[in-house]
């Protein structure tokens, strides 16, 4: 048996076998009957993980149409009995040995996966034992299973959690808190992308380089605040008359200011413990420059430091701030800023009341044009704009290509989400589109005539491969290399992107390197990725990823088409060189594994099917929910990511309804947890 080595031992007085697996050890014993849960908990589960089976079995997975979802990490021993239990639907309770749990796993029946467990070894004698244990469970203890079963679903919602303010957010932040203009958030270290995001929980730790940061752009704000006087009229009117010392009217002022702004920075009241801290704070810098706008500065300095500016604090239960959380929360997601004077005048009436008036506020934010540069910010991040705008191309391949041209890229992607999503328009045609909005550039590119006008909607020709953005130069260059396609980049992109299915990184010491192409020996992009089907050890994954972006390698790297695939050598001859074309012909046929009758040859058709898949559509709703969010779902967010998609289908797949459902959920709107 390869793989693992299997040893005879006496264990209390009966013959077992020690099956050895890489960081595994499990017990096989001779009589493999399963006589209760306690033996799919303790022996069956362990083998299944080391089979890699919840890889692919899992909310995320490239299984998860299948409806078998294996329970997280975290999961309690009577969850993963509950899971045990559950498998009793893929149980032929006539013929347990023609049961898809049986004959899946072995590869007996066609399986993704291919074979994860091995017939005839000790192995699959753990899992017949369940499968006979499941198939022999009379109607009454299946019953008594459902019940388990059902419980063990129940799950609490996980409580909301503090939130740092994203760099595009702070910079809105300044912007309408002092009407600073200057993006002081590039200049902070680079966030990282987990989850496919930028704003997720995992990297919303405050390093001391970005603490070191955070002060020195504090400091140029407030003293930019108040250059030449308060014309952002911060200090209120009423306490605004001149004063000096410890007078009674510079603690009005002083309170007055604290109590202003501070409701503003804070995005709440402040607590009477803070208002006397920072209006000592005021009275102090007032005094020793003889300024009370050296008080203010000082006081803008320090809260622009605080976790209370920085974070988005949840109070939580019965708090008294529970109003001004919820404007937050709407704001910063709708809005990407600070509630304005009207949300907070709402949060102070206590308007956010009922799921009704939040529904009405919502959608009356979704009106305002800020909450277009929310969208946008998502879509930038969810489509990777970052890598489009810093791709470097071979110049000898591409020299049409420059940063305008990337610019370009981005902006027909941009047009067509925003004419979907603010046009209440079928969202699913941002793969099946068949116009797109062209420039001048990106029409040579295409090789379409130029537009009438920049960015105007044209449709493609009737001949063309192209059809939404798996069309747009954007997808096509940021999944390739400066020279070339990458076809495993393509397809990995769809996975996570657009299918929001996991595949598992490269096994560690893995040669990932494709054979060299030269030009005695050229060879396309799909002869060089078949060494990866017949290694066992990368076959596994570029099954599921490799056949999706080999139907596109006639789109090269970037964007634009040729039917055969070019092939560029060069030789130098002192100063001067001889470069050699070689045209190879390219076969673009495609399919997803794991999704029925998928096959296609162009980004048109892998954008229809993509379309009408419910993985896909499921797949928008859960990005959406991690940026909103700032986490990966879990087993507990399922309801909420079930109703946002129910809603996006019965609205004919409008953006804006998913939007409203998620922000409308009993997990956006509970009140947080005590601090």
């Amino acid at each position: 048996m390869s793989g693992f080595s299997v040893q005879k031992t006496i264990l209390t007085g009966f013959a077992s076998l020690v099956v050895c697996l890489p960081g595994l050890t499990i017990q096989v014993f001779a009589d493999e009957l399963a006589r209760d849960e306690s033996f799919f908990v303790q022996r069956l589960y362990p083998v299944m993980h080391a089979a890699q089976c919840n890889l692919c079995h899992s909310d995320n997975g490239v299984g998860s149409d299948t409806g078998l979802e294996f329970p997280g990490e975290a999961a309690s021993p009577e969850q993963i009995e509950a899971f045990g239990l559950k498998l009793m639907d893929l149980v032929d309770r006539n013929d347990p040995k023609k049961s898809t749990l049986f004959l899946k796993p072995t590869n007996r029946e066609e399986h993704t996966g291919g074979e994860r467990i091995r017939p005839d070894s000790p192995e699959e004698k753990l899992l017949l034992g369940w499968v006979e244990y499941l198939a022999g469970l009379s109607d009454d203890q299946r019953s008594q299973a459902q019940v388990k079963i059902a419980k063990a679903g129940q799950f609490k919602l996980q409580p909301l959690t503090i939130r740092r303010l994203t760099h595009n957010q702070y910079n809105h932040t300044v912007r309408d808190l002092l009407g600073d203009r200057t993006l002081p958030a590039s200049s902070f270290p680079k966030e990282d992308f987990i989850n496919g995001f930028q704003n997720q929980l995992e990297a919303q730790g405050i390093s001391p380089l970005q603490a070191e940061a955070y002060g020195k752009v504090a400091e140029r704000l407030a003293v930019a605040a108040f250059r030449g006087g308060d014309h952002r009229k911060l200090i209120p009117v009423s306490a605004d008359v001149a004063e000096e010392g410890d007078s009674p009217d510079n603690v009005r002022t002083a309170t007055a200011f604290v109590k202003s702004f501070g409701v503003k920075a804070f995005r709440r009241p402040l607590t009477e413990s803070e208002i006397n801290a920072y209006v000592q704070l005021f009275q102090r810098d007032a005094r020793v420059a003889g300024d009370r706008l050296a008080g203010a500065r000082i006081v803008v300095e320090t809260m622009l430091q605080s976790p209370h500016f920085l974070f988005r604090v949840e109070h939580g239960a019965e708090g008294a701030f529970e109003q001004y959380e919820i404007a937050s929360r709407l704001s910063y997601l709708l809005w990407e800023t600070m509630p304005d004077d009207a949300l907070f005048q709402m949060a102070e009436a206590g308007e956010f009341s009922s799921v009704e008036k939040i529904e009405t506020i919502a959608r009356r934010m979704l009106e305002d044009p800020r909450a277009r540069g929310s969208l946008d910010e998502f879509l930038a991040q969810w489509m990777r704009f970052d890598r489009v705008l810093t791709a470097t191309r071979d110049r000898r391949r591409f020299r049409e290509f420059s940063p305008e041209l990337a610019t370009a890229m981005v902006e027909e992607t941009r047009l067509l989400f925003n004419h979907l999503v603010w046009g209440d328009q079928n969202f699913m045609e941002f793969f099946t589109a068949d116009y797109t909005f062209l420039s001048s550039d990106l029409a040579r590119i295409y090789g379409m005539p130029a537009p009438p006008s920049e960015y105007t909607r044209v449709s493609y020709p009737a001949d063309s491969g192209r059809g939404g953005v798996l069309g747009h130069a954007s997808f096509l260059a940021v999944t390739s290399k400066p020279a070339e396609t990458s076809p495993t980049e393509r397809g990995l992109f769809v996975r996570s992107h657009f299918l929001s299915q996991e595949v598992p990184a490269p096994p560690p010491g893995v040669n990932t390197n494709l054979p060299t192409v030269t030009e005695n020996t050229p060879m396309t992009n799909r002869q060089r990725l078949d060494l990866h089907l017949n290694s066992e050890a990368c076959a596994s994954c570029h099954r599921l990823i490799d056949p999706i972006g080999l139907g596109l390698e006639q789109y090269n790297a970037i964007g634009g088409f040729s039917e055969k695939m070019p092939l560029l050598f060069g030789e130098e001859y002192g100063e001067r060189r001889r470069d050699t074309v070689v045209e190879l012909d390219v076969d673009t046929t495609a399919y997803i594994q794991g999704i029925e009758n998928s096959e296609f040859n162009s980004p048109k058709e892998l954008g229809r099917i993509l379309a009408q898949s419910e993985t896909c559509q499921r797949c928008i709703v859960k990005q959406y929910f991690r940026y909103a969010f700032g986490r990966h779902e879990t087993a507990a967010d399922q309801s909420v990511i079930d109703n946002a998609l129910q809603r996006f289908r019965d609205s004919g797949f409008k953006f804006r309804e998913m939007v409203v459902s998620i922000v409308t959920s009993d997990l956006f709107l509970q009140k947080g947890s005590d601090q």
